[in-house]
């Protein structure tokens, strides 16, 4: 994190940026630098929030009490998905800048995010109430029960991270409206402008500013306000294990939802399409420049089919264009900093040390890095062990699927999975046997839909799912009311 103090050259597309706070823009004196990956350019600045500023962000947010229609919700929802399709380049343009993800990625995000809204709508019109008779034994009544789902009774703090820079955002405000909720955003202090930008749409379709308001500042100033703030009656969380473990502990008597990491694997039994898997691992390892929790990040492949697929794979590796992210010619863009790609340059070498073949790729330009191949990889290797958060294809050889199970089960980490087989038996052992929260069958590990259950388990979160039907579950309270019947 930088704040300003030095001049730095300044983009075309350069944004001032304040914070939203009750409907104002406010302004302060300090301010955090924000700089494109690729050029090093400053594409804006944001400002710093004090304590004081979250403080009065939950004032005004459990202040204010929605009385939204359905209806109401779903029309700013839908008119927010329409303003957002109209300026999809521009605000593609404002992902690409600040994130350095090309502009394929950041156009299929603002798609995804569009999807958001529109599930988002759907499920504000939605009631999954549920009516039980009470004359069901010699002991019932003639009553009916009746569920309802009630917004939560305090504020919502949401923080997000920086690899989808606007659709971690939707992710979290979508299910807020759509329930009547108020919410308090913190997102990356890395890619800001992406949520200031969305918020704006929201207002913009109507949506009132006590219901969603944005700070940006250093997580070493603020992050225990957002956390402990009496005001507060959920945190969501999308982000590191470390971060992540901290905010459980520090968060007390309060609801908390954490979407943390993940160390998917790619699984390739001896039966596969050898050409349909190896575009599946190339197409999961790279897109987004890698950083997904749910990129593949493991190449776990029969050895009686390892050569073949792995010829497969370099050679669609070399196809994979990566460069100037606003090049729309080019599949992928820089990582998230200098910093990152620096990392993960470190994890290859020190697994060729080790041992690991070095196929193509480990070639890095300050955020620029290559897409990257290893042979020879074995689970001990700290480039599997733990989460790389890149563009990096490790590949993993095994003998039987139990020891492909084996080797899958044994991370830290529980979030998704890719199966490449046609074999029902070994599709339903992986079902049943894979300690994640997906497995998805001739699909990358990170496959879903906006609307569906998302979310791992072990050190990939509490077992708590997003995806918009499940987040309105996590934040709302749930009542009963009964009356008598017949």
């Amino acid at each position: 994190m930088t704040t300003t103090s030095t001049p730095h050259r300044d983009s075309a597309g350069f944004r001032a940026e304040s914070l939203r706070i009750g409907g104002e823009r406010v302004r302060r004196e300090r301010k955090l630098d924000v700089f494109n990956p690729y050029t090093n350019e400053r594409v804006g600045t944001v400002p710093l929030a004090s304590v004081d500023d979250v403080r009065e962000a939950f004032r005004v947010g459990h202040a204010y009490r929605s009385t939204l229609s359905r209806y109401e919700r779903a029309s700013i929802l839908q008119r927010a998905c329409a303003l957002l399709r109209a300026r999809a380049d521009e605000g593609a343009a404002i992902i690409t800048m600040e994130s350095g993800l090309c502009k394929k990625d950041a156009l299929y995000e603002i798609g995804r995010v569009a999807d958001v809204l529109t599930f988002g709508g759907t499920e504000a019109l939605r009631d999954d109430g549920q009516v039980f008779s009470c004359d069901l034994t010699a002991h019932g009544k003639k009553r009916k029960v009746i569920t309802l789902r009630e917004p939560l009774l305090g504020v919502i703090t949401a923080i997000t991270p920086f690899n989808h820079p606007m659709n971690q955002v939707a992710h979290k405000v979508v299910p807020s409206i759509a329930t009547n909720n108020r919410m308090v955003l913190k997102p990356s202090e890395k890619v800001p402008l992406s949520a200031f930008y969305l918020a704006d749409i929201l207002y913009e379709a109507g949506l009132p500013p006590e219901m969603f308001q944005v700070l940006t500042g250093d997580p070493r100033e603020i992050a225990d306000e957002l956390i402990t703030n009496a005001q507060v009656d959920l945190v969501t969380f999308t982000g590191g294990v470390a971060i992540g473990k901290y905010i459980a502990a520090k968060a007390g008597y309060r609801r908390i939802v954490l979407e943390l990491g993940g160390n998917d694997p790619l699984i390739v039994m001896e039966d596969a399409d050898l050409d349909r898997a190896s575009d599946l691992a190339v197409q999961g390892s790279y897109k987004n420049s890698g950083q997904r929790c749910t990129a593949v990040k493991r190449m776990l492949v029969h050895k009686d089919v390892a050569s073949e697929f792995t010829e497969r794979v370099v050679e669609k590796t070399k196809r994979w264009k990566y460069g100037d992210p606003a090049d729309a010619n080019n599949d992928m863009g820089t990582v998230i900093d200098e910093a990152a790609a620096r990392r993960f340059e470190l994890l290859v070498d020190e697994a060729v040390a080790l041992g690991a073949r070095l196929l193509v790729g480990n070639r890095r330009e300050g955020a620029l890095y290559s897409p990257t191949v290893l042979d020879n990889v074995r689970p001990e290797m700290t480039v599997v062990r733990e989460e790389t958060f890149g563009p990096v294809s490790p590949i993993i050889r095994f003998g039987s699927i139990d020891e492909a199970i084996a080797i899958s089960n044994g991370t830290a980490y529980g979030l998704s999975s890719g199966i490449c087989t046609d074999r029902m038996d070994y599709a339903t052992r992986f079902a049943n046997e894979l300690k994640v929260g997906t497995v998805n069958v001739w699909e990358v590990p990170g496959y879903r839909i906006e609307l569906t259950p998302f979310g791992g388990i072990k050190d990939s979160g509490l077992g708590y799912k997003e995806g918009v039907q499940e987040a309105i579950k996590s934040f709302t309270n749930g009542k009963t009311f009964t009356m008598p019947w017949g």
